[in-house]
């Protein structure tokens, strides 16, 4: 269960029983779910591929297409009783790459945009990402509870999503080139939309490493 996060418990457990039929219809097909990590994993590269790429709109849609998809290796291995210990493993490996390459695609749009702010921003958010899950692993090996925060995977994919896609629709980001003589807009208008919404998964993120670190202090002190 996730603490402080802006997503209940209660609509968590409605959206993994509305994804448990899904995947049980993915799992008579042939389907494990490890396959499904996997494909997971490949749509978040395509996402990613998209990013860099400067196709906006169309990174955003595959974030929450295969965001919304990685429910499905869970509950399929769930409701099959087929969970394992490698398959946690592989489900957290891949979905933690996918997200930092995500960032590291939208850096590299920044960056042929001539767009240097959004690349500064894209690395600190792909920074305290992957700190709020090292910090949850390091707790959990310590035999403590690790996930809680504002900021977990869901909330940082949803952020990430909505600020791909707005930027997109927007107009795409970056400065604009080749324009003769001087101009009272410079920036493209889905600039500022992708900062604000990148510079809060950045501080969300930074947010959550604190309060684990605070939540995992609390645990060991009142151990005897």
């Amino acid at each position: 269960m996730s603490h402080g996060s802006f997503v209940s418990p209660a609509a968590r457990d409605r959206v993994r029983g509305i994804a448990k039929p899904i995947a049980l219809a993915m799992g008579r097909i042939g389907l494990t779910p490890n396959a499904l990590t996997v494909i997971g994993f490949i749509g978040t590269l395509a996402a990613a591929a998209a990013a860099a790429s400067q196709q906006w709109t169309l990174a955003g849609v595959l974030v929450i297409a295969f965001g919304i998809f990685d429910l499905f290796d869970g509950a399929l291995a769930r409701a099959t009783g087929t969970t394992s210990k490698f398959g946690a493993f592989l489900d957290s490996t891949l979905d933690r790459t996918g997200e930092s390459l995500v960032l590291a695609g939208v850096a590299v749009g920044c960056a042929a945009s001539n767009f240097v702010e959004g690349v500064l921003v894209a690395g600190v958010a792909a920074a305290f990402a992957s700190s709020v899950t090292y910090t949850r692993a390091k707790a959990e090996s310590l035999g403590l509870h690790g996930e809680v925060g504002v900021a977990p995977r869901a909330e940082r994919l949803a952020l990430l999503a909505i600020a791909l896609i707005v930027a997109g629709l927007a107009g795409g980001v970056g400065w604009y080139a080749n324009l003769p003589g001087p101009t009272d807009e410079p920036l493209r208008p889905g600039s500022i939309p992708m900062l604000i919404m990148i510079g809060i998964i950045a501080v969300f993120s930074a947010v959550t490493v604190v309060q684990r670190i605070l939540h995992t202090k609390r645990q060991l002190d009142q151990q005897p």
